[in-house]
């Protein structure tokens, strides 16, 4: 259990995010800034230690109010835990660069810009910097282009800076498989698919990530049979082959669906 620490907490009010949170209440002492795009109107009362802030990430004005709000309210950020993203599920056949930048922003800039910032409040303090990372930041998945790309780009940078950061400063990462929550909901744009195999709770990837932050884990692999996988496929590539087929035919499955409804 984390005791006595100051917290904040990105993309708090819902998926990985809302069961970390759900966790972190529970430790004696702790206090958390709940943030979210819409965290005050989802948060408010949730626990007497919990304050929630509206804030979009997306951007460094937006993390810097971030910090700036954090800052009031805290001497010292004990562990900040950039968990904010999204994702698409789509064939990538279009070009729009807008569509591409937005997701970046959130899911590699936003922790990029957020680890300089965070060294910058630590001023060689001790501290905790976590972040969702994601397993498809390991490998890609048909359907995914754009949002693996994102994860990938966020993996790399990750496995760079613990090469050259200050010893003041931990870093946990955790690598979910699909876990059931609404991300599925914003991936299609509320239209039902078939979600990638595995598929977690995830109350189960929050309570591991929880632990892996308190006993200073530097990654976090929530499942199992990915772990297991990833060795098998590096063994037998062909079972990978087979793997991205069958997800693929989810895929286009999910084209024929969407194109039966616009007829």
């Amino acid at each position: 259990m984390i005791n006595g620490k100051t917290i904040v907490l990105t993309g708090a009010s819902s998926g990985i995010g809302l069961e970390v949170l759900k966790l972190l209440v529970q430790g004696a002492d702790n206090r958390i800034l709940a943030v979210s795009r819409h965290a005050v109107e989802k948060l408010t009362n949730f626990a007497p230690n919990v304050t929630p802030f509206d804030c979009d990430v997306s951007s460094p004005e937006g993390i810097e109010k971030l910090f700036d709000k954090a800052e009031s309210m805290f001497e010292k950020i004990d562990i900040f835990y950039a968990n904010a993203g999204f994702p698409y599920y789509e064939r990538y056949d279009y070009t729009d660069w807008e569509r591409v930048e937005r997701m970046f922003r959130t899911n590699t800039f936003a922790p990029m810009y957020t680890y300089s910032r965070y060294l910058r409040h630590l001023n060689g303090r001790d501290g905790h910097l976590a972040i969702t990372v994601s397993a498809i930041g390991q490998m890609a998945m048909p359907g995914y282009a754009v949002y693996s790309a994102s994860k990938f780009a966020t993996q790399g940078f990750q496995q760079a800076v613990r090469t050259e950061k200050p010893d003041n400063l931990k870093m946990t990462c955790l690598y979910p498989v699909a876990t059931d929550t609404n991300f599925f909901v914003v991936a299609a744009d509320g239209e039902k698919f078939e979600k990638p195999f595995p598929v977690q709770k995830p109350d189960v990837v929050a309570r591991k990530m929880v632990k892996g932050i308190e006993s200073g884990k530097k990654y976090v692999s929530p499942c199992f049979l990915f772990a297991v996988s990833k060795v098998l496929m590096g063994i037998c590539p062909p079972i990978r082959t087979i793997y991205w087929k069958l997800e693929y035919a989810k895929l286009v499955r999910m084209e024929k669906k969407l194109a039966k409804k616009e007829k």
